[in-house]
Formats: structure tokens, sequence, C-alpha cells
């Protein structure tokens, strides 16, 4: 059984059985055509969509490299805060409501309210508007 991979143009001569699943550099392909590196159809379409692939592999892990530097920047701030006596947890706590909205705010205190009075762990503030 041969097959091709469209994305990189590498044809494969696959037996059912045969457990090397690797490309076959050379020789004849399982529709007999003679494989050969001088075969360029389609190459250079190929070679664009690889050398895209690439380009954005590249870019991604350089990301990564900038992102954990970053976080490797952030962690040596909170350890500089911690060192000041800051509590970093009450600060990382800080710094997720300051990217929430207002709205989004009140709503979740709302409901954290509700739940702590559900659990009898604050009063319930309905019982308040009762008495």
């Amino acid at each position: 059984m041969t097959t091709e991979d469209d994305n990189l143009g590498l044809e494969t001569d696959f037996s059912p059985g045969d457990t090397d699943k690797r490309p076959k550099a050379a020789g004849k392909a399982g529709n007999g055509r003679k494989l050969s590196s001088d075969d360029n159809s389609g190459s250079d379409a190929h070679g664009v969509a690889r050398d895209q692939l690439r380009a954005f592999v590249e870019r991604i892990e350089r990301l990564e490299e900038e992102k954990k530097t970053i976080a490797d920047d952030i962690k040596d701030v909170y350890g500089e805060a911690k060192a000041m006596g800051y509590d970093t947890k009450i600060m990382k706590k800080a710094i997720a409501l300051r990217k929430k909205d207002d709205q989004e705010r009140m709503e979740e205190d709302l409901i954290l309210d509700t739940y702590l009075a559900a659990l009898g762990m604050i009063p319930d503030p309905r019982e308040d508007d009762n008495a």
C-alpha cells in the first residue's frame, strides 16, 4: 500500500504487515514509478508549506522562551514582595480582581455571599430584610 503525505510530499511504501513505517528514500514506489530527488511534481508548493510550518514552529518556540522568561521575572517580583513582608497569596487575589470589571466582580461577590450564607458561614442577608 502506498501513501503520499500531502503536507510534506513524502512518498512511502507500506506493506500491511510492515512494522517499519519510515519513508523509503529511493527505489520504486508501490505504484511502480521510480522515486528520485529529481521528481519535482508539486515540490515547490510542498517546500513553501514546509517553510511556513518551520516558521510557525520557530515563532512559537521563541514565544515559549519569552513566556518562561516573563514567568521567571514575575516569580522574582513575588519573591521580593514576600521578602518585604507582603502576603503574596493576597497580592495574587488582588491582581485577579483588578483584571475583572466592576459588574463581574459584583456578580461573583453576590454569588459567593449566597453560597456562604447557605453554608452558615455568614448571616443570610435575606433574613435581615424580613425582620
